[in-house]
C-alpha cells in the first residue's frame, strides 16, 4: 500500500471518528480523488476491522458505529492551536502547508476550533533552508522505507563518507540531526544535517534494529569536554545572557563579568572566546589562554604583513 493511501486512510478515518455522518462526495472533494477511490477507501477500512456503517437516501452517508467516536471536548480550542501550531513548525522547515492542509482535513469543518486570532508562531527554519529541506525530506523517506543512507561528512578532525541506517531526524541545539547506526563505527552516531554533503538514499534495504534515542545530557561530539574561567567587558553581557543564560556568569563591582562554563570541545571554546575580540580574557586553564596567545601572534602577523 502506497504513502498517499495510507496517509488518505488515516485522514478519512479522523473525519469519521471526529463527525455523526459524511458523504462519499464530500470525502472525493475533500482529498482530491473520484468518488469510486473513496469507496474503495472504505471497504479497505471496513476490511481492516473498522466498524463502519453506511446509509442510503435523504440524510445518509458514511459513519462509524457508536461507541467508536472521539468526544469532542477532549480537544479544547487551546488543545487544537497546540497542534497547529507544532504542524506549522514543521511547514516552516519544507517551506510547504503539507501539515496544514492536513491540520485542516483532520478539523473538518470544526471553525470554532481553529479561530483566526493564531498568537503562536514557530519557525524551524534556518538560513540553510534551501539544502535543508530536501536532506530533511530525503532522509525521512529512507526512515520510512527502511533503506540506507550515504554521505560525505565535515568534522572537526576531518571529512569521511559514511552509509547509515537512519532511525530519528531530531531538532536540538537549533539544529536538525539525523541519529543512526554507522556502518563504519559498528555503533549508533549522531550526525549534523548542515555538515553532510553528497546525500542520497541507497537501493539497500535494512532491518531495523532496536534501538534508543540518544542521551543529550551525556552525548559529545568528537573531542573532550573542557572547563573555561573568563572575564568579559560589561557589554558583552547581552550576549552571554543569550547564548548561555544568567547562570553561568557573575557581575562584579567593576562591572566585569566572570564567566564558567564546560564546553564539549577545546575547539569549540577556541571559537567563542575569539569571537568576543577583545571583549574577553580567559583565565582558565592555562593551556587555552596560551593557545588563545599563539592564535592571536598568527594572526597578528598575517595581517601586519604588506
Amino acid at each position: 500500500m502506497d504513502a498517499i493511501k495510507i496517509d488518505r486512510l488515516i485522514g478519512i478515518l479522523s473525519i469519521l471518528l471526529q463527525t455523526d455522518r459524511v458523504t462519499a462526495p464530500y470525502l472525493a472533494e475533500k482529498f482530491e480523488v473520484s468518488r469510486r477511490t473513496i469507496i474503495r477507501d472504505i471497504d479497505t477500512l471496513c476490511r481492516a476491522g473498522i466498524p463502519i456503517v453506511t446509509t442510503q437516501g435523504t440524510g445518509g452517508g458514511i459513519s462509524i458505529m457508536s461507541g467508536y467516536k472521539i468526544d469532542r471536548a477532549l480537544l479544547t480550542s487551546a488543545d487544537m492551536q497546540a497542534i497547529l501550531a507544532g504542524l506549522r513548525s514543521l511547514d516552516s522547515v519544507s517551506g510547504t502547508n503539507r501539515y496544514r492542509q492536513l491540520m485542516d482535513k483532520l478539523a473538518v469543518e470544526n471553525s470554532h476550533f481553529l479561530p483566526s486570532s493564531n498568537h503562536i508562531m514557530i519557525d524551524l527554519s534556518s538560513w540553510h533552508k534551501s539544502t535543508l529541506a530536501p536532506k530533511i525530506e530525503l532522509i525521512q523517506s529512507a526512515i520510512e522505507a527502511g533503506r540506507k543512507i550515504s554521505f560525505r561528512y565535515y568534522a572537526p578532525n576531518g571529512e569521511s563518507l559514511r552509509t547509515i541506517e537512519p532511525y530519528l531526524l531530531i531538532f536540538q541545539w537549533s539544529s536538525w540531526y539525523v541519529w543512526g547506526y554507522c556502518g563504519e563505527r559498528q555503533d549508533y552516531r549522531l550526525f549534523k544535517l548542515n555538515r553532510l554533503t553528497e546525500l542520497k538514499c541507497n537501493d539497500e534495504k535494512f532491518d531495523k534494529r532496536q534501538y534508543s534515542a540518544p542521551n543529550f545530557s551525556e552525548w559529545r561530539d568528537t573531542g573532550e569536554s573542557v572547563k573555561v574561567k573568563a572575564r568579559l567587558a560589561s557589554s558583552e553581557k547581552w550576549r552571554l545572557i543569550e547564548e548561555f543564560g544568567v547562570e553561568y556568569f557573575e557581575e562584579q563591582p567593576d562591572g566585569s563579568l566572570i564567566f564558567e562554563f564546560e564546553f564539549w570541545e577545546e575547539s569549540s571554546a577556541l571559537r567563542c572566546m575569539l569571537s568576543f575580540g577583545r571583549g574577553a580574557e580567559i583565565l582558565e586553564p592555562q593551556e587555552l589562554r596560551t593557545k588563545i596567545a599563539q592564535l592571536t601572534a598568527e594572526i597578528n602577523k598575517k595581517y601586519s604583513q604588506t
